[in-house]
């Protein structure tokens, strides 16, 4: 393509420098001029422009003089000459020019006029000295084409040469450049280049895996399916929270398929020309067409896929359309294809367009949750492969299993982020392997932040904050439902200035019972400081917030407030018409802040009464807190005794359910 504009420009230079002919003759001095004017050797004198002179040469002065071997006559035209030919003389002005034939012209005179005496015959011979000039005026067609185009060709050397910097800097790929902006940026993987993951690397995910897999078993052996009737779907859909594996178990398909993949991010179609997201998506599918049985792989699909119509701008949301509906027609439209699979990966379901979501375009949508116990514990095994891990016998051997159930809620990614600061945390205090206590020290900074021990705390706020954690820890492990402390520190950490980590059950149903629990926890740190202080501080700014979403789903969502009823006011779909009013009376506005200010004042009065109730205990463990800074599940045990609900006493497993911000 470069070499293309570099030729174009070159073959217009060429074409105004060398048009005009009159550069291919003979340049000669004044002083050849003059003798070819003293010998009458001119046929003719043509001022060009005012610019140079052409002296025109005499046949039978050429004939007779070798001097002007070097004349270069008219090229000739159908074998016919087309006159005499000349040299070409460049003056410095034509002023200066004339002045000099006017000097030549009277020697010549004086010179021919010498011995008439005749006045009539001398009269004659002047006339016939004479030099006579002939201007001529002359148009360079091609000159003033490029006076016309020099703005289109500086633009498009422009353009070649940001194109040529901009490929460089994207290694050359395709779609690189600007004038291959409107070029598909998906990569693509097959026999030559792969991904090097497999569904081996893909832990847990045991549902999903099948699904996908299925899909993959598909391209490979089609036959299978279509000898019954069977027809390929043409898109799968990767649903969940963010970090839980839906791009991994992508480019798992990507090396176990066998077959061409094309990968791509959904913010890739977006650009600030228009059309260039509709333009992408045609050129996509026109090369997967190519590869047929092919995947194509769209991450984020959310960041095109949006619904329509909920967005009264134009412009940049236009554009957004434009690619969407051509997704769409790309997808399930006349010309779709029956051996391409679309598959896409979301944490935004709720705001995809409905016409996306349809049987035909994804007919399968794959959920991808958090790992429950099993699969997290076989999400360790895959990122502690390249890890150097204690094997010896004793408290610092490393336990999958223990790890396991101290990460309840952690994702995939999660995970892998723990394995990576263990390392980095054995490595920071000089081991040689990395122990469970590393593990722990990770979990540690992972969830609740780097320990800031340089922060200077007063006595006062010292003790304000053993008090006010020392009451979620009293509260919750006295309460049938909410989470046991495991450990609890008042060494300032991130933004906190305290921090507990408890231990939650990992249930699918949740009671109103349950949810009042864990509310009355929330709020016994500030029930504490009002108990003991009188008074209560900020530090519960957190618990408060927490406390009070709670209630509010109870009440709008869930439909467990007697006064509301059996109503929920929650949409599912993220598209909810009522935008911009609620979708609720004003009356039941009402009721509705009024059932969550109930609700939460009795967590807290419930809070207060249990704290009140055990003060002795809680003075006690505020002390020991207040002295040693951190405790564990064992030093609160000793002060209250074992949880009677406990199924095994010895579960010393970590999840941080609450971080105060103080």
């Amino acid at each position: 393509m470069y070499i293309i504009y570099a030729v174009i420009i070159a073959v217009l230079g060429t074409m105004l420098l060398g048009s005009g002919g009159s550069t291919q003759n003979p340049k000669i001095s004044w002083s050849k001029l003059e003798r070819i004017l003293l010998n009458n050797d001119y046929s003719k004198i043509t001022i060009v422009n005012q610019e140079f002179a052409e002296i025109h040469i005499k046949d039978d002065a050429v004939a007779r003089d070798t001097s002007y071997n070097d004349l270069v006559g008219k090229p000739s035209v159908n074998g016919k000459s087309t006159g005499n030919g000349f040299y070409k003389y460049e003056f410095v002005t034509f002023e200066s020019f004339e002045k000099d034939l006017a000097r030549v012209e009277e020697q010549i005179i004086r010179r021919d006029t010498a011995g008439v005496e005749l006045e009539s015959r001398k009269q004659e011979i002047i006339n016939e000295s004479r030099i006579d000039l002939t201007p001529e005026k002359r148009t360079n067609a091609w000159k003033e084409i490029f006076a016309m185009l020099w703005p289109l060709l500086l633009l498009i050397g422009f353009f070649a040469l940001m194109s040529f910097i901009t490929r460089r800097q994207m290694g050359g790929g395709n779609g690189g450049g600007l004038f291959g902006i409107s070029k598909s940026k998906a990569r693509m993987y097959d026999g030559k280049t792969s991904t090097n993951i497999t569904f081996k690397d893909v832990a847990g995910l045991a549902g999903a895996k099948e699904e996908v897999m299925e899909v993959v078993d598909f391209l490979k052996n089609p036959k299978r399916y279509t000898d019954l009737g069977g027809k390929i779907p043409k898109g799968v859909l990767l649903v969940g929270p963010p970090g839980t594996g839906k791009t991994l178990l992508a480019k798992a398909v990507a090396g176990e398929a066998g077959v061409p993949f094309f990968s791509m991010s959904g913010s890739d179609f977006v650009e600030m020309f228009v059309g260039v997201g509709a333009s992408r998506v045609r050129d996509l599918f026109e090369e997967a067409k190519k590869k047929a049985p092919c995947i194509i792989f769209i991450d984020e699909i959310d960041a095109v896929g949006r619904a329509r119509g909920h967005n009264g701008l134009t412009g940049a949301n236009d554009e957004r359309e434009s690619t969407l509906n051509q997704l769409l027609t790309e997808m399930d439209g006349f010309s779709s294809g029956t051996s391409v699979i679309v598959l896409a990966a979301t944490n935004r379901a709720d705001v995809l367009d409905k016409a996306l979501l349809r049987a035909g375009r994804f007919d399968r949508q794959i959920y991808v949750d958090l790992p429950d116990i099993e699969e997290r514990k076989a999400i360790f095994d895959v990122h502690m492969r390249g890890l150097k891990l204690e094997d010896n016998d004793n408290d610092s051997k490393v336990d999958r299993d223990f790890l396991a159930k101290q990460t309840p809620g952690f994702s995939g990614a999660d995970i892998a982020n723990v394995c990576n600061e263990a390392a980095l945390v054995a490595a920071r205090r000089g081991g040689s392997s990395i122990g469970k206590q590393d593990f722990l020290d990770a979990i540690d900074r992972i969830v609740g932040g780097l320990e800031k021990r340089t922060k200077v705390l007063t006595e006062h706020e010292k003790r304000v904050i053993a008090y006010h954690e020392s009451g979620h820890a009293s509260v919750s492990w006295m309460l049938r439902w909410a989470s046991p402390l495991v450990k609890v520190t008042i060494v300032p950490r991130g933004k906190a200035l305290g921090a507990a980590w408890y231990l939650p059950e990992e249930r699918q149903i949740t009671t109103y019972e349950q949810m009042f629990d864990e509310m009355t926890s929330l709020m016994a740190g500030r029930a504490a400081e009002e108990v003991v202080f009188g008074q209560v501080g900020t530090g519960a700014l957190n618990d408060m917030e927490r406390a009070t979403k709670m209630a509010q789903g109870l009440v709008v969502y869930y439909g467990m407030s007697p006064e509301i009823g059996n109503i929920s006011y929650y949409d599912s779909s993220g598209q909810s018409d009522y935008a911009f009013t609620k979708p609720f009376s004003e009356k039941t506005a009402e009721k509705i802040d009024a059932e969550v200010k109930r609700i939460v004042e009795e967590a807290y009065s419930r809070a207060r009464n249990m704290i009140t109730e055990h003060r002795e205990q809680l003075d006690q463990l505020a002390g020991q807190l207040f002295e040693r800074e951190v405790l564990f599940r064992e030093d609160l045990e000793k002060i209250y005794g074992q949880r009677p609900w406990d199924e095994k006493n010895e579960r010393d497993t970590i999840e941080r359910q609450d971080t105060e911000e103080h």
